[in-house]
């Protein structure tokens, strides 16, 4: 009966420490709370483990329920709400297949010594940036740190975010094994707090730095238009009507600023949609184009003078269900989006410029820090940011915001978003929101952007430390296994 009842606590405390996880990400961002809620998670059973997963991820990603309803895309009313249900347990389902995976390695390895637990917590990290590379991934651990501890987040400047998912791992780690010790507890749990102030102590001094090349570099006056124009109605020929209004006052009042570059958000522009009037300025706009058969989504360029888009870069991270589904072509369904299927681009996130290239995030490929990354150290000078976060709630804004601050910081480069409904902001190499649009209004803002040379380290090299310390501690795994035998 006791025996039983443990078992039952057990489940009951994975489902708690779950959902206190998904609670404790971005919007809310508060490492502390992830903390407690990962350290339940080394002691868990693999199915305890998914659990743990699941309700991680119902709480983080509950606002796929924003896309009901879905009849403006074809799909019936009354299989509208289920068909969200489903898209959003079918993400706590994958959710809970990799947690609990992950948990039954754990416990293959062991979680007592510390080279076990920097396996494993280097694998999850190196798992998230993997993930991110895929269709199926928008928040994980490294995203946690923000927007509530800008000091850890500074480490992503040295390990980025699989990095920083795998410090939230040991940090948890060590917690739970200071709290777990009969013997020299207190001891532990004093190195523990020192071990944590001095990460944060380095991950502010990453912060910090003051590259010369910002004193001698010359600003780029951005200005950003947020049209707000929602998307169950976009194409209808008020809404149209209204884009062209606040297109044409939008150039008028860049060019009344001396602006360098207007900015407007992702699939602004309708297929073969040119802009009103030839630009005083150079124009980028998400908007969609044809590639022989293909439908791309991606970020047109109209230089100074021109009306008709003269270059592109296509959306390479589509929107799985919406934008692509696998086997569109034999289920004869283009996905959940008004504009049907849309193909991929190149993987490259570099967009060439007369006045410096930039690096290209378009919708939910900002959770992609790895791309961004590689584009800065091939020469992009600052990042832009174009979505279309229409019709989720506010939740998903504030997720991407805390992702826009985190890119900023891995890159050292200013970032700049364009957002339909928003965040349209613009956030400095130190994770530093300096001016933001007010949510679902529309409206203009500009800035002057500071393009920098700088290559952090992670920039440099990439998952390398990860993937050196993950085979490390396998290494030394081995080594003390052969020796006991």
């Amino acid at each position: 009966m006791a025996m039983a009842e443990n078992r039952q606590l057990w489940w009951t405390v994975a489902a708690a420490s779950g959902l206190l996880a998904g609670w404790s990400l971005p919007p809310v961002g508060c490492p502390p709370l992830l903390w407690l809620a990962l350290v339940p998670l080394w002691a868990l059973s693999p199915g305890q483990g998914a659990l743990w997963g699941a309700m991680a991820v119902l709480i983080s990603h509950r606002w796929l329920l924003w896309l009901h309803p879905l009849d403006w895309v074809g799909v019936p009313l009354p299989l509208s709400l289920p068909v969200c249900l489903l898209l959003w347990l079918g993400c706590a389902l994958l959710g809970a297949l990799l947690v609990g995976s992950w948990r039954w390695l754990v416990g293959r390895l062991g979680v007592e010594r510390f080279a076990s637990a920097l396996l494993a917590a280097a694998l999850w990290g190196l798992a998230e940036v993997w993930l991110a590379r895929g269709p199926l991934f928008w928040l994980g651990l490294g995203s946690a740190v923000l927007p509530g501890d800008r000091a850890l987040a500074g480490l992503a400047q040295l390990v980025g975010a699989g990095g920083l998912a795998m410090l939230q791992l040991l940090i948890a780690w060590g917690l739970w094994q200071g709290c777990t010790r009969r013997r020299a507890a207190r001891r532990w749990l004093v190195g523990w707090m020192l071990a944590l102030v001095l990460l944060h102590a380095l991950g502010w001094q990453q912060l910090r730095a003051d590259p010369a090349g910002d004193r001698a570099a010359k600003p780029e006056r951005v200005m950003v238009l947020q049209p707000a124009i929602p998307t169950r109605e976009k194409f209808s020929w008020i809404q149209q009507r209204s884009l062209q209004e606040q297109l044409l006052a939008a150039l008028e009042q860049a060019q009344e600023r001396e602006a360098d570059l207007l900015v407007l958000p992702e699939g602004a522009l309708a297929l073969g949609q040119d802009l009103p009037t030839a630009p005083a300025l150079e124009v980028l706009s998400g908007g969609f184009r044809q590639q022989g058969i293909e439908l791309r989504s991606a970020l047109l360029q109209f230089p100074p003078g021109a009306s008709e888009a003269q270059g592109a870069l296509d959306k390479h991270r589509l929107v799985p269900l919406g934008e692509w589904i696998p086997g569109s072509g034999l289920l004869g369904w283009a996905g959940l989006s008004a504009v049907g299927g849309v193909s991929p681009g190149d993987a490259s996130r570099l967009l060439p410029r007369a006045d410096g290239s930039l690096a290209v995030a378009i919708c939910y490929e900002l959770s992609d820090g790895a791309s961004l990354v590689s584009a800065s150290r091939h020469g992009a000078g600052w990042i832009l940011a174009s979505a279309n976060l229409d019709p989720y709630p506010l939740q998903l804004q504030q997720q991407f915001r805390a992702l826009a601050q985190l890119r900023a910081i891995e890159a050292s480069r200013w970032l700049v978003s364009a957002a339909n409904t928003g965040p349209s902001l613009v956030v400095n190499p130190e994770g530093v929101v300096l001016q933001q649009l007010r949510s679902g209004q529309p409206g203009t803002l500009l800035s002057a952007v500071i393009p920098r040379d700088l290559i952090t380290p992670y920039a440099r090299w990439g998952e390398f430390p990860l993937l050196l310390l993950a085979a490390v501690a396998g290494l030394h795994l081995t080594w003390s296994r052969v020796r006991q035998s």
